[in-house]
């Protein structure tokens, strides 16, 4: 996620990382410079984006709390308390984005901690608006949206990836069901937007009674395709973190 949002920006970076071949290579494809650490990293940042394992909060924090300036944290399941905690004293925003950031087309769902400076919450806020529709969310739901936005490019890859299979067994050529499903699903989604997420006035667009795609939807309800995002959400909010 760390090199989607650092493409995304496409500015010279300043980074780390554990395994530092990965850190020269995202350097060397945008520019800027690798730290020789977390703490020196710090040292010259105006915010640090945290973007390590959840379970790494306290170590990273250890070498990076006594010269951040302000902190924005992507780490799955860590809340704003924690962070507050491993970061005393600092400006502590939380953020859950998704990979299309990369391309500039992501979500990302912000809450920040109630003493970060407006300021800082605005210039955030336009950096993260270059590669993504920004939503505020109250935190205690920044779980229930993951279970939307974080793993939903996983989810729609898998949903073309099925209309995918399906056409190929019915002897469409992967290449042409492909361009076929992915055309679709972003077409469907722009115009989603434009009519206000009516979901139902869009299918009933496209639905004529007995018809087609009445009965392909008949098969994907008996297939039980809403009980099964609906387990899914509750595996990805009550599982832990990404």
């Amino acid at each position: 996620m760390a090199s989607a949002l650092a493409r995304g920006w496409g500015d010279p970076v300043l980074c780390t990382d554990a395994i530092a071949a990965r850190a020269a290579a995202l350097a060397a494809e945008l520019g800027g410079e690798v730290a020789a650490s977390n703490a020196e990293l710090a040292q010259q940042a105006d915010v640090v984006v945290l973007c390590h394992k959840p379970d790494q909060l306290a170590a990273v924090a250890e070498e990076v709390a006594p010269h951040a300036q302000a902190v924005v944290s992507i780490l799955g399941g860590v809340g704003l308390e924690a962070l507050r905690g491993a970061y005393p004293g600092v400006p502590v925003i939380r953020l859950m984005p998704n990979v299309a950031v990369e391309v500039r087309q992501g979500v990302i769902c912000i809450a920040a901690a109630p003493d970060v400076p407006a300021a800082l919450a605005s210039e955030v806020v336009a950096l993260l608006e270059r590669v993504a529709t920004v939503a505020h969310v109250p935190e205690p739901l920044m779980e229930v949206a993951t279970a939307v936005m974080g793993v939903g490019p996983a989810y729609v890859s898998l949903f073309v990836e099925a209309q995918v299979d399906a056409a190929v067994r019915l002897g469409m050529p992967p290449e042409l069901a492909a361009q076929l499903a992915t055309a679709t699903a972003a077409g469907t989604a722009a115009l989603l937007a434009a009519r206000d997420y009516d979901t139902l006035g869009v299918r009933r667009a496209v639905t004529s009674p007995g018809g087609s795609t009445a009965r392909g939807l008949a098969a994907l309800e008996q297939g039980g395709l809403r009980s099964s995002f609906q387990a899914a959400a509750e595996a990805v909010v009550h599982g832990g973190g990404r």
